[in-house]
């Protein structure tokens, strides 16, 4: 007669990322901790330290906020260089002197442009803008994957709408459990921290 025996389960140490028998594994939520990181993950929980379990630790609105101020800051002198690059003068740029129609329309639509490359083109390849990634914070699908160019792109107009409603848009990932403002609400993607 022949006995099949099963081999023991293994995972993965969520803080080494070696692979271990579950027997001499500690668990804690969904993930597990060999015995060599078992003093460190108990530090981490006596200290209250931030413990990777695999979920989601949302972004949430007054983190996002500082993102915005880093990105718009770097935005206005990208702009004003690149106005001043078309001829401009700082007068007309401020609003201190008149300028054609003509070029109030192409300077709406070089800000425009530049918006969607920025935004588009770094949530679509980092995850995330420079204020994003002073602060710690990446744009993710809801799976935590990344962010297709197109959707990221999508996501800027969307952003434009959420300050069309006097900001109510924005100042929704106050009140969201998920940390979602319409923008996200409208692109289905999410804000999270590293």
């Amino acid at each position: 007669m022949e006995v099949n025996v099963s081999p023991a389960a293994s995972a993965h140490c969520a803080e080494c990322n070696l692979t271990f028998s579950v027997d001499t594994m500690i668990r804690f939520k969904t993930v597990y901790f060999c015995p060599d990181c078992k003093p460190v993950f108990l530090q981490k929980l006596v200290e209250g330290a931030h413990i990777n379990t695999g979920e989601f630790r949302w972004a949430g609105f007054w983190i996002r906020l500082g993102a915005s101020f880093i990105d718009g800051f770097l935005l206005l002198f990208v702009l004003l260089g690149v106005q001043l690059g078309l001829g401009l003068s700082f007068g007309q740029i401020v609003g201190f002197e008149t300028r054609t129609p003509l070029m109030w329309v192409l300077t709406q639509a070089l800000s425009l442009a530049t918006g969607v490359l920025y935004e588009g083109g770094m949530i679509g390849r980092f995850g995330a803008t420079f204020g994003k990634m002073a602060c710690g914070i990446k744009v993710v699908m809801p799976d935590g994957g990344a962010v297709p160019y197109k959707r990221a792109a999508g996501r800027y107009f969307a952003k434009l709408l959420s300050s069309l409603t006097i900001y109510i848009g924005f100042i929704m990932a106050a009140f969201d459990d998920q940390k979602r403002s319409l923008h996200d609400r409208i692109c289905n993607t999410r804000v999270v921290f590293r």
